[in-house]
């Protein structure tokens, strides 16, 4: 392949499959197959993390990340020791584990005696030739697929040096040191490979991502590294995503934040919801197929951002009931709405929604108010809490509660 992916091409990369040995779940990612959402764990693990009550809340909060939407969880593994705590809690969960290594081969040896599903290395600093040869020779005999993960920041010294004199810009040179990559693994016949190109600009990310894509067949791993806080970071990361994906480029994603795993696989599903309303608005041929990979199934959440007017703390109510709802196999709409203006009229469209006036709490369907309740009138000391007695938040988490449940 050659040249420059454009916004009107359809990509279809080759199909790598992580996982799907043991009792870890088969993620396939290319080939058309639905792009697939990452994360990176933020903490460094050890043995305690995974003992008892503390491994089975880590064990449950891997599970909530993939009921969001998640596929696979990546972790830093800077050393033997940490290769072991991984791989003793990839024996603990069903979600595809990936090990992201730098510099000692025989840390990615060691990962794949583990259900460990995915290795990411950069062969540039991972070891000569002999210790690539046995890192693929390994992977191929177990059946791990690698990705090639190359940083702006941590290009080859001849190409950073070239980007400095001005011979090549950022973007050519994360293509040239790709490449370079691939073509050690072509070397040694390793097929099973994903691609990843970041920088913590968004030009250079869009555009290294569209020429790669035009050179190889190869499932690309695409976001924009080093994005910033959740604000800034999620701006940034969708200046750019929005770009590739409604041309077609990207088989999985990470929106990286100096935030939570949760809000980065939160940002990930509104991203590719938005590229594909985008791209089915465009109507142009060929898109339909593109934008039903970008397609989540979940729960929809349209909220108003709060003014003089609010009768209802949308802010506090969204907070708590976000990482529920997003983990929910429904495919609905709630709209969480502040006052009369925006509430039932606004936002009947909605199939669930709530708002409230005072100590008054309204749910409505499709705009038709459904239950009104008043919170001073309300004994929830039945559920257990005394204090919650004319409380309208929790009058409100009970009520909605109740009726998400009909859903």
């Amino acid at each position: 392949m050659s040249g420059v992916i454009g916004a009107a091409d359809v990509r279809i990369a080759k199909t790598v499959t992580i996982g799907g040995f043991d009792h870890v779940e088969a993620v396939t990612i290319g080939g058309g197959f639905p792009v697939v959402i990452q994360t990176m764990w933020k903490e460094r693990l050890s043995f305690s993390d995974l003992a008892d009550s503390a491994g089975e809340a880590v064990a449950a909060r891997i599970n909530r990340l993939k009921a969001m939407g998640c596929g696979l969880l990546r972790f830093a593994v800077p050393d033997l020791q940490s290769a072991e705590v991984l791989g003793q809690l990839a024996g603990m969960v069903s979600m595809p584990l990936v090990a992201d290594i730098h510099f000692d081969y025989n840390i990615a040896l060691r990962c794949m005696d583990f259900p460990i599903a995915k290795i990411r290395i950069n062969p540039g600093n991972i070891g000569g030739r002999d210790k690539v040869r046995q890192v693929l020779e390994k992977a191929a005999k177990k059946g791990i697929p690698l990705r090639i993960g190359v940083n702006a920041g941590s290009l080859p010294l001849d190409l950073r040096e070239a980007v400095d004199k001005g011979d090549l810009d950022n973007a050519e040179a994360l293509v040239q040191a790709a490449q370079r990559e691939l073509a050690i693994f072509k070397e040694f016949d390793f097929n099973a490979v994903l691609v990843s190109m970041k920088a913590s600009g968004i030009a250079d990310t869009v555009r290294a991502n569209r020429m790669l894509a035009g050179r190889t067949d190869a499932p690309l791993h695409i976001g924009v590294t080093e994005a910033g806080p959740l604000v800034a970071g999620v701006a940034r990361n969708t200046a750019a995503l929005l770009h590739l994906l409604t041309g077609g480029i990207g088989d999985t994603l990470r929106v990286s934040l100096s935030d939570t795993m949760e809000n980065e696989v939160i940002a990930g599903r509104e991203i590719l919801g938005a590229a594909a309303e985008l791209m089915t608005a465009a109507e142009l041929t060929g898109t339909e197929a593109s934008a039903k990979r970008l397609r989540r199934n979940g729960v929809t959440i349209v909220s108003c951002p709060r003014c003089g007017r609010h009768g209802f703390d949308t802010h506090g109510f969204t907070a708590r009931w976000m990482p529920v709802l997003y983990g929910l196999d429904k495919n609905i709409t709630v709209a969480v709405m502040g006052c009369a203006v925006n509430g039932p009229g606004e936002s009947r469209h909605a199939d669930l929604g709530i708002t409230g006036a005072g100590n008054k709490v309204l749910i409505f369907r499709r705009g038709k108010v459904i239950r009104t309740i008043d919170a001073a009138e309300e004994d929830l000391s039945a559920a257990g809490d005394v204090s919650a007695v004319g409380d309208v938040s929790a009058v409100a988490d009970m009520a909605f509660a109740e009726e998400l449940e009909k859903m």
